[in-house]
């Protein structure tokens, strides 16, 4: 019997949910920096073998939403109780606080797989390891505990058996070469976005959206023109710099990591806009696709 089915991941920001879907999948489909609230949209992975469809739900960290944006991030984690097979909730080592109590409350009333993954187990110690199994045990009696660590793809194996062993018997729901349920336009925004991450300080990375306007995927070569929307004019002179040098260098960042998703050469084209306050204009979320 051929065996499908969604394992949702949910946690905090950054306790390594995009890094261990990675892992799981053997592709760099979500973007990762040391930033808190990196994701932003809710991607689906999908691991395919000849008996087996796993889907991963990566989603965006659990905060308290401060501005639209961010609300229509929290809508993505809250339907991720809906279709699940599998749960996931991260954390990671000595994190022992409850961050968000409703989310906990239905966690604990599941009646589907619940697993808690306690990650980053490779910086801690035995004893802080305990402590931490100690406290989310008590709050998630009914979840199977896992330690590992994403980054160093300690545990991953034994962890995939075990969610593989929770999927039930089913059709795959996606075809079998389908990596993910995102179009190649929005990988490169994510690509070029994650690139902003890395390089910028302060409020500049989260004021930023990313939109590939053109995607051209011709025999030799893929022509992409990508716009960065920022939402004040200063803010544009940072993301441009001097003599366009910063946003030069976003640009070979990511089309050196573009090359090697698409294995194709790239031609990136920026371009950086302002838009007013996007993050908190509901007509602007939604044209950007939240």
């Amino acid at each position: 019997m051929h065996k499908a089915g969604f394992v949702n991941i949910i946690g905090s920001p950054n306790v390594g949910k995009s890094t261990l879907t990675n892992a799981l999948l053997g592709e760099k489909l979500a973007i990762t920096t040391a930033k808190a609230q990196t994701t932003r949209h809710r991607i689906l992975g999908m691991l395919n073998t000849p008996d087996y469809q796993l889907i991963l739900s990566d989603t965006p960290g659990i905060i308290d939403p401060a501005y639209k944006l961010q609300e229509s991030m929290m809508e993505a984690v809250q339907s991720v109780f809906d279709d699940a097979d599998v749960l996931i909730y991260m954390v990671e080592i000595g994190e022992n606080k409850v961050k968000n109590p409703e989310v906990i409350s239905r966690l604990a009333k599941t009646n589907k797989p619940l697993i808690l993954v306690i990650n980053k187990i490779d910086i801690g110690n035995q004893q802080l390891l305990e402590e931490t199994i100690e406290a989310w045990s008590a709050q998630l009696p009914n979840a199977k505990v896992w330690s590992i660590s994403a980054l160093e793809k300690f545990q991953l194996e034994p962890l995939l058996e075990d969610l593989i062993s929770f999927l039930p018997n089913h059709p795959p729901y996606f075809p079998k070469d389908q990596l993910t349920d995102r179009s190649e336009r929005f990988m490169v925004s994510e690509v070029i976005r994650e690139k902003i991450l890395l390089r910028y300080d302060k409020e500049i990375p989260y004021s930023v959206e990313v939109n590939t306007e053109s995607f051209i995927n011709a025999e030799k070569i893929i022509k992409i023109r990508a716009v960065i929307y920022v939402e004040r004019n200063s803010q544009k002179g940072i993301m441009i710099g001097h003599k366009g040098e910063a946003l030069k260098r976003v640009g070979k960042m990511a089309r050196m990591d573009l090359e090697k998703f698409f294995e194709k050469k790239i031609h990136l084209e920026l371009f950086v806009k302002v838009s007013k306050d996007w993050r908190s204009s509901p007509n602007t979320l939604k044209r950007f696709g939240y």
